[in-house]
C-alpha cells in the first residue's frame, strides 16, 4: 500500500523523523545525571510509539483515563495522569492501581486531597504546583502546599509543574531561563515538604522547549513532554526541531481549484487539520498549516491552509499556485500536532518514502 491509495484525509507518520526527535530529545535529557524522561503521551495516543519512546515500559505521562487503562494493560503500569482528579475519578483510578498499575494523580485542592486520604483504594498524588504558567496549581510558597501535602500524609507521592508558558519564549536563552525558573520554583516547593517532614520522591516538570533547553536539572527527578516527538510548525518556531523533522502531516486529495482565485480545495478541513491557529502569534503564520508535496516537501512555495471550512481547506499562496489535476495527493504540517492527531483514530506509517510501512492505532476519548 502506498500514499496513493490511501483515503484521504488521514494521518500520515515519517518514522524516520519520529526517531530521530525521540533521539533528540533523550539525548537533552541524558545531559543531566540522574534526570528520568517522563514521555507524555497525550499526543501520540498509540501503544507502537509507547514502544519507541518509553522502551522497556518506563514511566510514562497520559491526560486521560482512557490513555491510563490503554497503556497500562499494554505493560506501562508506572504513570503520571496529569490532569487536576476529581473525586469522582479516584474509584476508576484506584481499580486500576488494584490491577497492577501505579497510576499518580495530581491536584491543588485541600477537598480534593482529602478525598484521596480517605479512599479505600490504593491511591497516591502528586501536588501541582504554578512556577508562572497560571493555569492549574498553587505557588510554591504558597501556605495551601504544606496543608495539602498534611492532607495527603503518606499517600503524597511529590510534587509536579508545567511550564506551559515556554511557548511564549522565541529563543533557546529564553526557553533556559523559563526552564530555571520552573526548576527552582518545583525544587523549593519539594524541599520545603521535605523540611515539614514529608517525603517528596518525584519533583516532576516539563515541556518539550524547556526539557530540550534546559541547563541544570538538579532536584528534579524526571521531565515530562510530549510534542517533541511529533512536532509541528508552532514548536519548530520555538527551536523544538527544525520544520523538516515535522514528523506527522495530513494527507488530502486536491477537490477543488480557481486560477481566478489562485486557490486550491483539499477534502482535509477543519475536521482534520483542527483550527489551531498557534503560529498567528509566532513570526511566522501558517494559517491553518503548510502544504507540502505528496512526499512531504515544501513543493508548492509557501503555500498554506488560509481558511479551514468543516471538510474544506483552502491553500493559497502569494505566488502562483499550479492548478493540479483534481484527486492530486498533498499533505499539510500541522499547526498543533496534539490537536491534529485527536482528529484521527490511526497513523498511516511511513518511512521517508511513499510506501506504508504499518498502520497504527490511535487511543481516543476519556
Amino acid at each position: 500500500m502506498t500514499l496513493d491509495e490511501l483515503p484521504t484525509p488521514c494521518l500520515v507518520l515519517d518514522l524516520g523523523r519520529l526517531k530521530r526527535n525521540l533521539a533528540a530529545m533523550q539525548a537533552a535529557v541524558d545531559r543531566h545525571p540522574g534526570l528520568v524522561l517522563r514521555p507524555h503521551l497525550k499526543t501520540a495516543k498509540s501503544i507502537e510509539v509507547a514502544k519507541l519512546a518509553s522502551p522497556g515500559f518506563g514511566p510514562v505521562t497520559v491526560s486521560t483515563l482512557a490513555e491510563a487503562r490503554y497503556f497500562a494493560a499494554a505493560g506501562w503500569r508506572d504513570q503520571i495522569y496529569a490532569v487536576g482528579i476529581v473525586p469522582a475519578k479516584l474509584d476508576a483510578v484506584a481499580a486500576l492501581n488494584a490491577a497492577g498499575a501505579d497510576i499518580k494523580v495530581i491536584t491543588d485542592d485541600l477537598a480534593v486531597a482529602e478525598a484521596i486520604a480517605a479512599h479505600p483504594g490504593p491511591l497516591r498524588a502528586l501536588i501541582e504546583v504554578d512556577v508562572g504558567e497560571g493555569r492549574g496549581g498553587i505557588p510554591p510558597d504558597d501556605p495551601a502546599l504544606p496543608a495539602i501535602a498534611a492532607a495527603l500524609g503518606e499517600r503524597l507521592a511529590g510534587v509536579l509543574s508545567h511550564s506551559g508558558h515556554s511557548y511564549n519564549g522565541r529563543s533557546p536563552d529564553d526557553m533556559a531561563a523559563i526552564a530555571e525558573a520552573e526548576r527552582a520554583g518545583i525544587v523549593a516547593a519539594a524541599e520545603a515538604l521535605r523540611a515539614a517532614g514529608h517525603a517528596v520522591p518525584i519533583v516532576s516538570l516539563g515541556s518539550s522547549p524547556t526539557a530540550l533547553h534546559a541547563r541544570g536539572m538538579a532536584g528534579v527527578t524526571d521531565v515530562r513532554a510530549g510534542v517533541y516527538m511529533f512536532g509541528d510548525l508552532f514548536q519548530a518556531q520555538l527551536g523544538t526541531h527544525a520544520v523538516e523533522d515535522i514528523a506527522l502531516t495530513v494527507l488530502g486529495s486536491v477537490i477543488g481549484r480557481s486560477a481566478a482565485r489562485n486557490t486550491l480545495l483539499l477534502d482535509a478541513g477543519a475536521l482534520a487539520l483542527s483550527k489551531d491557529r498557534s503560529t498567528q502569534a509566532a513570526p511566522r503564520d501558517y494559517g491553518f498549516g503548510l502544504v507540502l508535496d505528496s512526499d512531504g516537501r515544501p513543493g508548492l512555495g509557501e503555500a498554506i491552509i488560509a481558511r479551514a471550512y468543516q471538510e474544506h481547506g483552502e491553500v493559497r499562496s502569494d505566488a502562483p499556485l499550479p492548478m493540479l489535476p483534481l484527486g492530486t495527493r498533498l499533505r499539510v504540517a500541522p499547526n498543533h500536532c496534539c490537536l491534529t492527531a485527536a482528529a484521527h483514530d490511526r497513523y498511516y506509517v511511513v518511512d521517508g518514502g511513499r510506501a506504508v510501512v504499518a498502520v497504527w492505532e490511535r487511543v481516543n476519548g476519556w
